[in-house]
C-alpha cells in the first residue's frame, strides 16, 4: 500500500498537481522565473566581488580568478549536482505518493551536505596551494589566490547546507521561496564586500580575504530562512529531525545520483581548471583574460539551472507517478528553451566580446585574451545550455550513465585536446577552438542518449528498509 502525498493525507498537493497535470511551458517559466532570480543573484555576488577585487590590481584579479573554478565546483555540486539528486528523490518520492520517505530524505540530505562541505574545506585547505601552483600560480597571484581561497574554504560548508535546503524546497516544487531569501540577502550582503576589501570605518581593510568574507556571510545569513520554512509544516514535506532513523536506502537514493552528477560537475570545472593550466603559460594577464571571458560561461549555469531545477522536479515526480512520456516531453521544451537563450548570448557575446571583458579589466592584453576566447567559443554556447537542461532533467530521471560519458567526453575534447593544440600552434586561439567542440560534443551526447531511450527504466523508489 502506498503512502499519501508527503504533508497531506489522502490528497495531493497543489504543487505535486501542477508537475503532474498543468501545461508543461507555462508551469516550466513560471517555476524557473524565481530560480533564474536566485542564480543570478549568486552569480552576482561573484561578478561584483571581481569588480572590486580588479581595484587591486592585476596580481589580485589573476589570484581570485584561479580559485574561481574551486568556488564554482562547490556551487555547482552542492546546488546542480548533489542537490539535484535531492530534488529528484524528493520528487519522485512525492510522485509515487511515498510521504514517509519523502519526510526523512530532507534529514539524509542535511548530512550528506554537511559530510561534504566539511571534506572538501579540509582538502581544500590542504592542498589548496599545490592546486593554485599546478594552474599557473606564483609569487603575488599566487598569494592572493591562497589568501582569499583559505578563509572561503574554511567555511564553505555554510555553502553546502544552503544549497540542500534549497534543494529540498526545488524538489517539492517550491522555488520562489529560496528565491526570496537568496535575494534579500545579496541586498544586505552585496555592499559589504567593498567595505571589507578597502575598509571604512569600522569595517577592516581585508584586500582579497574581504571578498571571501562576504560570500560565507550571505551564506550564514540565509541559512535560518530556508530551515525556518521547511520546518514550519506549511510545506509539502514534514520532517521530524528527532524521530527519523537514518535508513541507508535512502542516502543510496540522493547519492547514486549526486555522487554521478558530481562526476560529472568535477568534469566541467577540471576542464575550465586545465584549460586555464595551459592558458597560463602565455602568462598571468592571459590566465585573467581567460578567467574574466569563462565567467560568462559559468553564467550559463544558472540559465540552464534556472530550467533544469523545476525540470528535475517535474521530470522526478512524473517518473514517480509513472508518466514517463510527459517528463520526455518537458525535458526536450526546457532543452529548447534554454538552448535558444545560451546560444543568443555566446552569439552577442562573440560579437561584442569588449562589451563584457572591459567590466572586469582596463588592461589591454587581459581583455585581448580574453576577446578570443569569447570570439571562438560564444557561439557553440547553444549545445551546453541544452546540453545541462538534459542532464538535470536526467538527474530526476535517476539516470546519470550517459550525462556523466558526455561530461568525461568533453574533458578529453577540451583537455588533451586544448593541450595538443597549444602544444602543435603555441596559439590562444587553436586552444579555444578546442573548447568550442567540446561544448558540441558535450551537448549531442547527451542529446542523442534520451533521444534513444535512456530512460526507458527510470526507478521510481528506492528500496525498502528491511
Amino acid at each position: 500500500m502506498r503512502d499519501a502525498p508527503a504533508g497531506n493525507s489522502g490528497t495531493v498537493d497543489p504543487r505535486t498537481r501542477r508537475l503532474l497535470e498543468g501545461p508543461i511551458v507555462p508551469t516550466l517559466l513560471k517555476l524557473a522565473a524565481p530560480q533564474l532570480v536566485l542564480l543570478l543573484v549568486q552569480s552576482s555576488i561573484g561578478l561584483i566581488e571581481a569588480y572590486w577585487v580588479g581595484k587591486l590590481g592585476t596580481d589580485a584579479q589573476a589570484g581570485v580568478a584561479l580559485v574561481f573554478p574551486a568556488l564554482m565546483l562547490m556551487q555547482m555540486m552542492s546546488a546542480g549536482a548533489m542537490g539535484g539528486g535531492i530534488s529528484s528523490a524528493i520528487a519522485r518520492a512525492i510522485g509515487a505518493q511515498r510521504a514517509a520517505d519523502a519526510n526523512a530524505l530532507v534529514i539524509h540530505a542535511l548530512i550528506i551536505a554537511a559530510a561534504l562541505g566539511i571534506t572538501f574545506g579540509v582538502i581544500m585547505l590542504t592542498a589548496g596551494r599545490a592546486l593554485y601552483t599546478l594552474m599557473g600560480g606564483h609569487g603575488a597571484t599566487l598569494a592572493a589566490a591562497l589568501t582569499y581561497s583559505n578563509l572561503l574554504f574554511a567555511g564553505i560548508v555554510l555553502l553546502w547546507i544552503f544549497n540542500a535546503l534549497a534543494s529540498v524546497l526545488r524538489g517539492t516544487g517550491n522555488l520562489a521561496l529560496p528565491a526570496m531569501v537568496a535575494t534579500a540577502g545579496a541586498v544586505l550582503v552585496i555592499p559589504l564586500s567593498p567595505l571589507l576589501i578597502f575598509g571604512w570605518g569600522p569595517f577592516p581593510q581585508w584586500g582579497v580575504a574581504g571578498g571571501a568574507a562576504a560570500v560565507l556571510l550571505y551564506y550564514a545569513g540565509a541559512i535560518p530562512f530556508l530551515a525556518h520554512a521547511i520546518w514550519s509544516g506549511r510545506n509539502v514535506v514534514r520532517p521530524a529531525l528527532r524521530t527519523t532513523r537514518i535508513r541507508w536506502a535512502l542516502l543510496y537514493e540522493i547519492l547514486r545520483v549526486g555522487l554521478v552528477a558530481a562526476a560529472i560537475t568535477v568534469t566541467t570545472n577540471l576542464t575550465v581548471a586545465l584549460t586555464t593550466g595551459i592558458v597560463g603559460r602565455a602568462g598571468s594577464q592571459a590566465i585573467a583574460g581567460y578567467g574574466i571571458g569563462s565567467r560568462l560561461e559559468y553564467l550559463l549555469i544558472p540559465v540552464a539551472f534556472s530550467m533544469g531545477a523545476p525540470l528535475v522536479a517535474m521530470v522526478g515526480t512524473c517518473i514517480g507517478a509513472g508518466k514517463l512520456a510527459r517528463a520526455q516531453r518537458a525535458a526536450w521544451l526546457g532543452a529548447a528553451i534554454a538552448g535558444t537563450v545560451a546560444e543568443l548570448i555566446g552569439v552577442a557575446a562573440a560579437l561584442y566580446p569588449a562589451g563584457w571583458m572591459t567590466l572586469f579589466s582596463a588592461d589591454p592584453v587581459v581583455i585581448a585574451s580574453g576577446s578570443q576566447y569569447l570570439r571562438i567559443v560564444g557561439p557553440f554556447y547553444g549545445f551546453f545550455g541544452a546540453g545541462m537542461v538534459l542532464y538535470f532533467s536526467s538527474q530526476g530521471a535517476g539516470r546519470m550513465i550517459w550525462p556523466l560519458v558526455a561530461g568525461l567526453s568533453r574533458l578529453t575534447v577540451a583537455g588533451a585536446g586544448g593541450w595538443l593544440a597549444y602544444y602543435w600552434t603555441q596559439e590562444l586561439p587553436a586552444v579555444f577552438a578546442m573548447l568550442g567542440l567540446a561544448l558540441a560534443v558535450f551537448g549531442t551526447l547527451i542529446a542523442g542518449a534520451v533521444a534513444l531511450g535512456a530512460w526507458k527504466s527510470s526507478p521510481s523508489a528506492p528500496a525498502r528498509a528491511a
